[in-house]
């Protein structure tokens, strides 16, 4: 046998695990196992559209882009703003002088949260870190004059959480991107002098351990070069071996290509996904941005966060629940309250959320809404409502004689008998305690 025979019988382990440009290669991609046992993140959405703070973080589009604009756009900038006042000129009143991103961090970790995910870059192309480029149009030149995403990575993954970063393939005004959309987008100017280069450089400098892609719809994904890039990331960059991606990469590559699915923004299936997926959705229901004019019956209440993370939970995805802060850098009052509440239920009842898996029954509601998750041995019946009486009764658990029950957060084992012999357990509940929340879990060991 030939030397050059051995050297290539030696490499052939390390070529047959490479991914090749193509979707069938990219998406037979296992994901990192760390995802899919954090099932929270956090998703902050800030950038140059927090000045202005109002309508949303599309304000810009919505004021300039869209034809017709939105007239209560054109309105507010015409009410408080001089005539000529362009969006560049919000850039310096960007400043964030209040951002302590080891306050953020002790928010995001004391949330239960097991990963953040920052906005890079969002639609507007401004960028939240010193981009090469993005001259002039970034946290470093302008602004700031600081390494937002730098500075937060660095807080963030102090306290072992994961670190992600959001950004947008599109730049609504960027000229190269207008001219390859005149051209149908058979040309790549965008694409390759500024979309490519500017991500390469990202992944290098800050390992995120998710690249959460949006922005990808109005061009197919041979446009923007997501097979070519995606194999790089997955077989040569910094974070080959953690790295989680999403499915945006092109349009008609939503619930189809990428690392686990979002679908769409709030995306909700109505039975268990066959492949890994995610729901983002805001405590602002009306935004992603900060809002200057937000009101709490805007929010979402804390019991529809948690019965959201639930339900998501055991439908096999993860919870990704947006913030927008404020320009000068502080997560408003309201908002970090919502987040450290999610965190105190989670202490009660994290161990049926964290490394869970979805149970052969997702839910059952024949007598309140009551959600299962597993996890080893051991089933998860957590309910979202009160129940009306000192009883539960659960029709899918088949019991054993060596059937136990307990209240997660209550210090002794909850009595219970049979529905029948061969299924269904009535549980006598004591009396529940207020949970942020109010949900409870009760913990199913040794059944069927």
């Amino acid at each position: 046998m030939s030397p050059l025979y051995l050297l290539a019988g030696a490499l052939l382990p390390l070529t047959a695990a490479r991914f090749t440009p193509d979707w069938a290669s990219l998406d037979a991609r296992p994901l990192p196992a760390w995802y899919d046992e954090a099932k929270l993140g956090i998703f902050i959405h800030w950038g140059v559209f927090a000045v202005p703070g109002f309508d949303s973080e599309w304000f810009w589009w919505h004021w300039q882009g869209q034809k017709p604009p939105d007239s209560r756009c054109v309105k507010y900038m015409a009410d408080n703003y001089p005539a000529g006042f362009t969006y560049q000129e919000f850039a310096p009143q960007f400043r964030a002088q209040f951002f302590d991103p080891e306050e953020w961090a002790d928010i995001f970790r004391a949330s239960g949260a097991k990963y953040v995910v920052l906005t890079a870059k969002h639609h507007e192309g401004f960028t939240n870190w010193g981009s090469p480029r993005s001259w002039n149009w970034n946290s470093v030149d302008s602004g700031p004059h600081r390494d937002l995403v730098g500075d937060l990575g660095e807080a963030v993954r102090n306290r072992s959480l994961h670190y992600g970063l959001y950004n947008s393939l599109y730049e609504w005004f960027n000229p190269l991107y207008l001219a390859d959309k005149k051209n149908g987008f058979k040309t790549q100017e965008f694409v390759m002098h500024k979309l490519l280069p500017e991500l390469y450089n990202m992944v290098v400098r800050y390992r995120p351990e998710v690249i959460w892609s949006d922005g990808d719809w109005e061009a197919p994904d041979t446009y923007w070069n997501s097979t070519e890039f995606l194999a790089w990331l997955y077989n040569d960059s910094p974070v080959k071996d953690t790295i989680v991606t999403n499915d945006r990469w092109g349009a008609g590559c939503a619930c189809k290509h990428g690392g686990y699915y979002n679908c769409e923004d709030k995306y909700t299936p109505g039975q268990l996904p066959k492949h890994k997926w995610e729901k983002c959705t805001s405590v602002d229901t009306f935004s992603w941005g900060y809002r200057r004019n937000m009101k709490v019956k805007e929010l979402m209440p804390l019991h529809t966060i948690i019965q959201d993370l639930v339900h998501t939970v055991a439908l096999g995805g993860n919870y990704l629940l947006n913030v927008g802060p404020t320009p000068d850098g502080m997560i408003p009052p309201v908002f970090e309250e919502r987040l450290r509440s999610v965190g105190a239920w989670l202490d009660i009842n994290g161990e049926a959320i964290y490394a869970s898996k979805p149970w052969r029954v997702q839910m059952e509601n024949s007598t309140v809404p009551v959600w299962y998750t597993s996890k080893g041995t051991s089933v998860y019946a957590i309910v979202t409502t009160k129940p009306s009486e000192a009883t539960l009764k659960l029709l899918e658990p088949k019991t054993t004689a060596a059937t136990k029950v307990t209240l997660l957060g209550h210090p002794n084992p909850l009595p219970w008998s049979p529905v029948t012999p061969s299924s269904g357990i009535i549980v006598l509940l004591p009396e529940l305690p207020y949970t942020p929340g109010q949900a409870w879990t009760l913990k199913l060991d040794n059944i069927k």
